[in-house]
């Protein structure tokens, strides 16, 4: 039984450190990828909307794009960010109709 216990002890320190390195490479990346919207190469840029994309909606990243639409020089880039914008927009309204939060 002590054996046992150890053995699952150390499987459990083993997942929970390799949990944690899991969510510092996530970090790292939204940061490089928040990083790339304003590369001075388009297909990071792309990548990184890309990313933006898939990322839940909020004030700061609705903000973050709004600067990369006024920045960015490719129609087709601005474009695709004016979508993203226009998704997290509606789910940040959707989301406070149901708090009952007014935008005034």
């Amino acid at each position: 039984m002590t054996r046992t216990l150890k053995t699952t002890g150390i499987a459990l320190l083993a997942a929970a450190a390799a949990g944690a390195v899991a969510a510092l490479v996530v970090r790292d990346q939204i940061t490089r990828h928040q990083r790339n919207l304003f590369s001075p190469r388009a297909r990071k840029r792309l990548a990184a909307l890309g990313h933006m994309g898939r990322e839940p909606a909020s004030i700061p990243h609705i903000r973050l794009l709004r600067d990369f639409i006024a920045w960015e020089p490719r129609k087709l880039l601005r474009e695709r960010a004016r979508t993203i914008v226009g998704r997290m927009e509606d789910e940040v309204s959707e989301r406070n109709l149901r708090l009952g939060v007014s935008d005034e």
